[in-house]
């Protein structure tokens, strides 16, 4: 377990990290003792401040929803993170290539609460993504993930973030867990994820 003085450093450099669009070393190579209470409270630090700074949160996105993320990352439960309001961008965007060190895509399914969320129990229909890159198909998959069901991601939040005293409010918008591998994308190329019968989405990187 981290002192709060390490967690404020650790805080630090994400937010430099950020800032100057460099990839940070990993924290867990600075602090071998890294538990997953001291990334929860750094997490949340980087929150504070950034909302401190004028960003609203907008949300919550759920990570590590597959058994191989899970192990490649050394947890046996998914992960979660802030969404804040400088984060969302539209569809149709061209995004400037430089505003990121590596930019990467998934494909993952959004839920926006319409009320608070009680528990488990949330009902979806299974739902299919295809990734293109330049109009080639990347990714497919479908969204499930290890839990078994893409809405069961949100009951899972809902659930971690009760321990913690927080809620999921009416408006928030929750990520469930990307259910293709990422990828990566260059200056110039095209992302379009096509859901079916929920419609498509894309950006293109300037």
């Amino acid at each position: 377990m981290l002192s709060e003085a390490d967690r404020k450093k650790a805080a630090d450099i994400l937010m430099s990290a950020e800032k100057e669009r460099k990839q940070a070393v990993q924290l867990s190579k600075t602090w071998p003792d890294l538990t997953i209470e001291d990334a929860y409270a750094i997490s949340t630090e980087v929150a504070k401040r950034k909302i401190a700074g004028g960003a609203k949160l907008i949300g919550h996105k759920v990570g590590l929803t597959s058994k191989a993320m899970q192990r490649s990352s050394q947890i046996d439960e998914p992960d979660y993170g802030h969404l804040l309001d400088y984060m969302m961008i539209a569809d149709g965007a061209k995004i400037p290539h430089e505003n990121y060190c590596r930019p990467r895509v998934e494909i993952e399914l959004a839920f926006i609460m319409g009320k608070p969320l009680k528990g488990p129990g949330v009902g979806l229909r299974w739902v299919g993504g295809i990734m293109y890159k330049n109009s080639e198909i990347e990714e497919t998959g479908v969204a499930a993930g290890v839990l078994g069901h893409p809405a069961l991601g949100v009951a899972w939040l809902a659930n971690k973030l009760a321990s913690h005293g927080v809620a999921l409010e009416p408006g928030h918008l929750v990520l469930a867990g990307s259910f293709t591998r990422v990828v990566f994308a260059h200056k110039g190329d095209t992302l379009h994820a096509d859901f079916g019968a929920l419609g498509a989405i894309a950006v293109q990187f300037v």
